[in-house]
């Protein structure tokens, strides 16, 4: 009986040329209707971000003459929960990755 043979291995090796992005952070978007009032806007943001008023007034600002406003940043889930919340107030909102 012959003994077995061992047959030598390949070896393969793969290069990577792309590296990973980071991770882009998610943001919650406040988009410009035609329903809301500008002060309720504000009061809203005041109310569920503790905003203060001018910090408020500048993203409500941005909404109306822009057409949209970030208004949080950070993990999706809580993003997610943010742009939730903002539509039970009856404002547009989405999240996004920026």
């Amino acid at each position: 009986m012959a003994a077995p043979q061992v047959l030598p291995i390949e070896e393969t090796h793969v290069e990577v040329d792309e590296v990973p992005q980071a991770d882009r952070p998610w943001v919650t978007v406040v988009w410009n209707d035609p329903v809301n009032l500008m002060s309720y806007v504000t009061w809203v943001l005041q109310k569920l971000f503790g905003y203060s008023k001018e910090k408020a007034e500048r993203l409500m600002l941005d909404v109306h003459h822009k057409g949209k406003a970030i208004v949080s940043s950070g993990p999706r889930e809580r993003m997610e929960y943010d742009a939730s919340r903002l539509q039970a107030y009856g404002l547009w909102a989405t999240v996004d990755q920026s």
